[in-house]
């Protein structure tokens, strides 16, 4: 039908080896005109072609403002959940119903007008000290995230293998608030509660991330992992503070103490009466 409906942008500059690590919308500090421009220009190049169908076309922005054009994907990317978050529609479904020869009826006024903020991060299996080596093996150990404004995509499971041969992304945790400061914080405590274990994972890279100044006041572009590494020079992400290693003594204490007041009443248990037993057991259905 000759439609096209642009949507807002995704800042994606946070990436190693040329793929990206942490995708988010809006972009931050993005003027409403700039925003326009981009919008403009994205729908020039799909009509161009004559294009059907969910793409992105990604830009390069300068110091100064300017953009500049730098390849179109004729695909839904692994990060379009970050602009469902703040838009409301639905990619997948939509790519049906173009198919299904659908006509589009959602208006750019509603796609460009983002709500709230949307923060997307990667998880791989790789190894962030380690210049974000793969790190193949069995997934022994995994605790997901969740709660409100968090979505998380994966298909990993306990016992799952992470081969050698394909893309190591294992999981896709998205996040939404109603603005940058609320997102970030919800994806502060959803990598906090992130738990994989048997292979090394990007995790303590984004916690490290999330808590970064750089990353609090906007101040990233394309070089900013390689000019991180280089910075930390094999210094590890892994929060190795005072206060998580308190944090640590005191959960090693209180899993000690637990144990020893299981111990103590299975022995109570084991050297009472079967009467006294089945007395207790009665109480305890009160």
């Amino acid at each position: 039908y000759g439609t096209v409906v642009p949507f807002v942008e995704r800042e994606c500059s946070i990436q190693r080896r040329y793929q990206k690590l942490v995708e988010e919308s809006p972009a931050f500090g993005m003027s409403l005109q700039r925003r326009s421009a981009m919008a403009d220009a994205a729908v020039s190049i799909a009509k161009a072609v004559g294009y059907t169908n969910a793409g992105t076309v990604e830009f390069l922005v300068d110091e100064s403002g300017a953009f500049y054009f730098l390849e179109m994907n004729t695909r839904l990317q692994v990060e379009h959940g970050v602009t469902e978050a703040v838009t409301g529609v639905d990619l997948v479904r939509w790519q049906l119903r173009i198919a299904q020869g659908e006509k589009l009826d959602i208006t750019p006024e509603r796609t460009l007008t983002p709500s709230g903020h949307a923060i997307e991060c990667r998880v791989y299996a790789e190894d962030p000290d380690a210049s974000f080596l793969p790190s193949p093996g069995r997934i022994c150990g995994l605790q997901v995230p969740s709660g409100p404004g968090i979505r998380e995509d994966s298909c990993a499971v306990v016992g799952g293998e992470v081969p050698v041969f394909y893309d190591p992304l294992i999981s896709k945790v998205v996040v939404w608030g109603t603005d940058r400061t609320h997102a970030i914080a919800r994806m502060r405590r959803a990598m906090d509660e992130f738990r994989v274990q048997g292979i090394k994972t990007t995790i303590p890279f984004f916690q490290w991330l999330i808590r970064s100044g750089a990353f609090a006041t906007g101040t990233i572009d394309t070089t900013f992992v390689d000019t991180t590494l280089a910075e930390r020079d094999g210094r590890g992400f892994a929060d190795h503070s005072s206060e998580a290693e308190e944090a640590a003594v005191i959960g090693v204490a209180v899993h000690a103490f637990l144990e020893s007041v299981g111990r103590e009443t299975t022995e109570n248990l084991e050297t009472s009466s079967p009467w006294r037993r089945a007395a207790r057991a009665a109480a305890l259905r009160i």
